[in-house]
């Protein structure tokens, strides 16, 4: 069985990338296609896999401005001869993917394009400052919003990444969807004694309205620490206190580091679904959140405050909510939680959706579908028991079905140790 995998663009590391980690370990030697890339950026994983570039590739520094030609681009891509077409996608390469009538198509879904639809009032009316460009965005807006409604059709079958994007699918393309979380690497993320500062994961973009958290910082005296890079970062900076500290793009174990040592992880705006309240809550760290979104799912009520509105003043009374009730938030009760979004959850959730689309192919034999249940079943007992000392073949194969895994894959991953 041959499988493609339709990535919107690999130009940083963020929750979509991460998540297109996972599929890859999901499908092995899946062909990736993508608008833009930016080889820096990739995984280990990923530079090993062939990966095929759109035409609007060599002008991926502007990519911002080149929406309008996303589309083309986006059906430019051959896809004859795969059995298996999974898009990722908060883009417009959902709509984009052609394929012919034997190929199956499968869209995990991010959020449809919120700069057309939930937030184009925002977009166009408050964070568009030029009046040239609010004047072209109504009508281009307009063409864009008729083209992905229609392309949606193009897709065989809907998965969201929470059930506050399960809404949105319904309302934007009138299309039922099933939920499967992200993955998220929960192991990687440890706990340490908190110091005196609060900590933001995010894209420097407007939606996520870290403007909210740098004023107030800036005026309190608190100290802020904001990992990550993007347009925002000269207009916030400009802003900011001397105790509101940037540092920019961090690697996977200096993230990890910072959550371990914060008080806890401020999110000022609304997530799709949030991967980064699950990493705070797998350190054992509380989440201040606006209560709206995916932060509804993935922060349970014992690990943190949620806020009404996205002003100073709600955010600091959550602040102050959170002030009276960290002394009874448990760092290993929110761990627990943190582990029902592991990677081997959704290795088995999203197994159990790419079997029930290729079944209705009569064309595709069990063979088929046993190898992809064997992959999913290697790859996520690889995560689950990496690390750890197995004495024998019945506590590897219940450390996998504690993992989730109702498969254990046959070959025994610990050379020289009996099948016992």
């Amino acid at each position: 069985m041959r499988a493609a995998i339709v990535h919107y663009w690999l130009l940083n590391r963020r929750g979509g990338e991460k998540v297109l980690d996972a599929m890859c370990r999901l499908l092995p030697g899946a062909d990736i296609f993508t608008l833009f890339l930016d080889p820096r950026t990739l995984s280990p994983e990923l530079s090993r896999l062939k990966i095929t570039t759109s035409f609007l590739n060599p002008l991926r520094r502007g990519y911002r401005s080149l929406l309008p030609l996303m589309p083309m681009a986006v059906e430019s891509f051959d896809l004859r001869g795969y059995d298996l077409v999974v898009s990722s996608e908060s883009g417009p390469a959902k709509g984009g993917v052609i394929t012919n009538s034997s190929t199956r198509h499968l869209c995990y879904c991010h959020t449809p394009m919120r700069y057309l639809w939930d937030l184009y009032p925002e977009y166009r009316n408050e964070w568009t400052k030029s009046a040239w460009k609010r004047a072209a965005m109504t009508p281009l807006t307009n063409y864009l919003r008729l083209w992905d409604y229609a392309s949606a059709a193009r897709v065989d079958h809907f998965v969201a990444n929470s059930e506050n994007v399960r809404r949105r699918i319904w309302k934007t393309y009138r299309r039922e969807s099933e939920v499967v979380h992200p993955p998220v690497d929960v192991e990687a993320f440890y706990w340490r004694p908190p110091e005196d500062f609060f900590l933001i994961v995010s894209e420097l973009v407007p939606y996520k309205r870290i403007e909210l958290a740098v004023r107030l910082f800036s005026r309190t005296g608190r100290r802020l620490k904001i990992a990550g890079a993007g347009p925002e970062y000269r207009k916030l900076r400009k802003m900011a206190a001397p105790h509101v500290e940037f540092v920019g793009r961090v690697t996977d174990d200096a993230l990890a580091d910072l959550y371990a040592r914060c008080r806890a992880l401020l999110l000022p705006g609304e997530e799709d679904f949030g991967i980064t309240p699950v990493e705070a809550l797998a350190s054992g760290k509380p989440v201040i959140a606006l209560g709206r979104g995916g932060a509804l799912e993935t922060v349970p009520p014992f690990g943190g405050v949620f806020f009404d509105e996205p002003t100073e003043a709600s955010l600091q009374a959550g602040i102050d909510r959170f002030e009276e009730a960290e002394a009874g938030m448990l760092p290993a009760e929110l761990q627990v939680w943190a582990r029902r979004f592991s990677e081997a959850e959704f290795a088995r959730k999203m197994t159990d959706q790419l079997e029930r689309l290729m079944r209705t192919e009569h064309h595709h034999s069990n063979s088929m579908l046993e190898k992809m249940r064997v992959a999913a079943g290697s790859n996520a007992c690889s995560r689950s028991c990496e690390g750890r000392r197995a004495v024998s073949w019945r506590r590897h194969r219940f450390r996998c079905l504690s993992a989730g895994i109702r498969r254990p894959p046959p070959e025994f991953p610990y050379p020289g140790r009996s099948r016992r």
